[in-house]
């Protein structure tokens, strides 16, 4: 378990990290979502201990980390990569992390298999590609075999199949009750491995849910509705109380109805239904409804004849994800 409590960072008169509190489960996937510059970075180099806090306290299993006998059993981290000689040997690398930490040999062994780069173990880590990197960096996290793990951007780097294995990697780890804590920028991706979710915006917290209660918190939700006989079904949904939004498209949307309600008003008055289907935002829409405000860089999209697009007169410019940004 890791806990903050009240975590504040400044540098000069900026305020990076700005009073979190939150705990960190075991049993789950916790996913760390924010804007770039919202503080991630920051927040996970304190909770390791390589930055220290302004105020506040980061607890690692009730310690400080920097009490913590043999660190490494208790808290593995993979936070840069490319933090790797590249003049020695995936296994070489791995061996130094262990024998430092008063880990067996063998392990070294058993985590290069688990991460895939058995085969390339003796190869020197400056010749790995990116993929290979996050690999080596994964498993140095796990070399201690600790009951805690932290990913910052796990899966950059990585082919269809390396993503789909660290994902089943993460869950694996979860079932096994130890806690996981990831940050990633790939919203599709954390929404198919986080179960809960700890969202932060110019250093403040901003939500701590479960994964299905902030979608549902942050985004619209609806029922969308096709029919030949769309006038005579505005009407019956409208005699039975029920507001109904009409789109250019030809289809109907209803917020907080029902299907099977609209489904059997339509079977009731012999309306034909061409289509009939709950709507629901995705990670990324909710997210970006939540930390609009707290987006540090506001990119505006090319137009036609290299003009830029800044949308109607007066109108704020749209907060763009990700845009190369990396800054926190």
């Amino acid at each position: 378990m890791i806990e903050l409590e009240g975590l504040t960072k400044r540098y000069g008169e900026k305020v990076a990290v700005d009073g979190l509190t939150f705990t960190v489960r075991p049993g789950v996937v916790t996913g760390f979502l924010g804007p770039n510059g919202a503080g991630k970075s920051t927040t996970m180099r304190m909770m390791l201990g390589l930055d220290r806090p302004t105020a506040g306290d980061v607890r690692i299993d009730g310690q400080h980390y920097d009490r913590l006998r043999d660190p490494l059993k208790y808290i593995g981290a993979l936070l840069d990569a490319q933090a790797v000689h590249g003049g020695r040997s995936a296994f070489n690398h791995l061996l130094c992390l262990a024998q430092s930490n008063g880990i067996p040999k063998a392990r070294v062994h058993e985590v290069l298999d688990t991460v895939g780069l058995t085969a390339v173990a003796r190869k020197k880590a400056k010749g790995f590609s990116l993929g290979m990197g996050q690999r080596l960096g994964i498993a140095g996290a796990l070399l201690g075999d600790p009951r805690i793990l932290m990913f910052d951007e796990p899966v950059n780097g990585l082919d269809p199949e390396g993503i789909h294995w660290i994902r089943n990697l993460m869950k694996s780890l979860a079932s096994q009750g130890r806690t996981v804590f990831v940050s990633s920028h790939l919203m599709s991706e954390m929404a198919l491995t986080a179960d809960h979710l700890v969202v932060i915006g110019q250093g403040r917290l901003l939500a701590d849910t479960s994964m299905a209660d902030f979608i549902r918190r942050n985004s619209r939700s609806y029922v969308r509705i096709r029919s030949p006989q769309r006038e005579r079904l505005l009407d019956v949904l409208k005699g039975a109380g029920i507001t109904v939004v009409q789109t250019g498209s030809g289809a109907l949307e209803v917020d907080d109805g029902k299907p099977e309600h609209i489904g059997e008003l339509a079977a009731q008055h012999q309306i034909v239904l061409h289509e009939l289907s709950p709507q629901q935002a995705s990670l990324e829409e909710a997210f970006m409804r939540l930390t609009a405000e707290s987006v540090e860089y506001h990119a505006h999209t090319d137009a036609p004849g290299g003009e830029l697009a800044s949308g109607p007169p007066g109108a704020p410019p749209a907060p763009q994800w990700g845009d190369g940004w990396k800054k926190g």
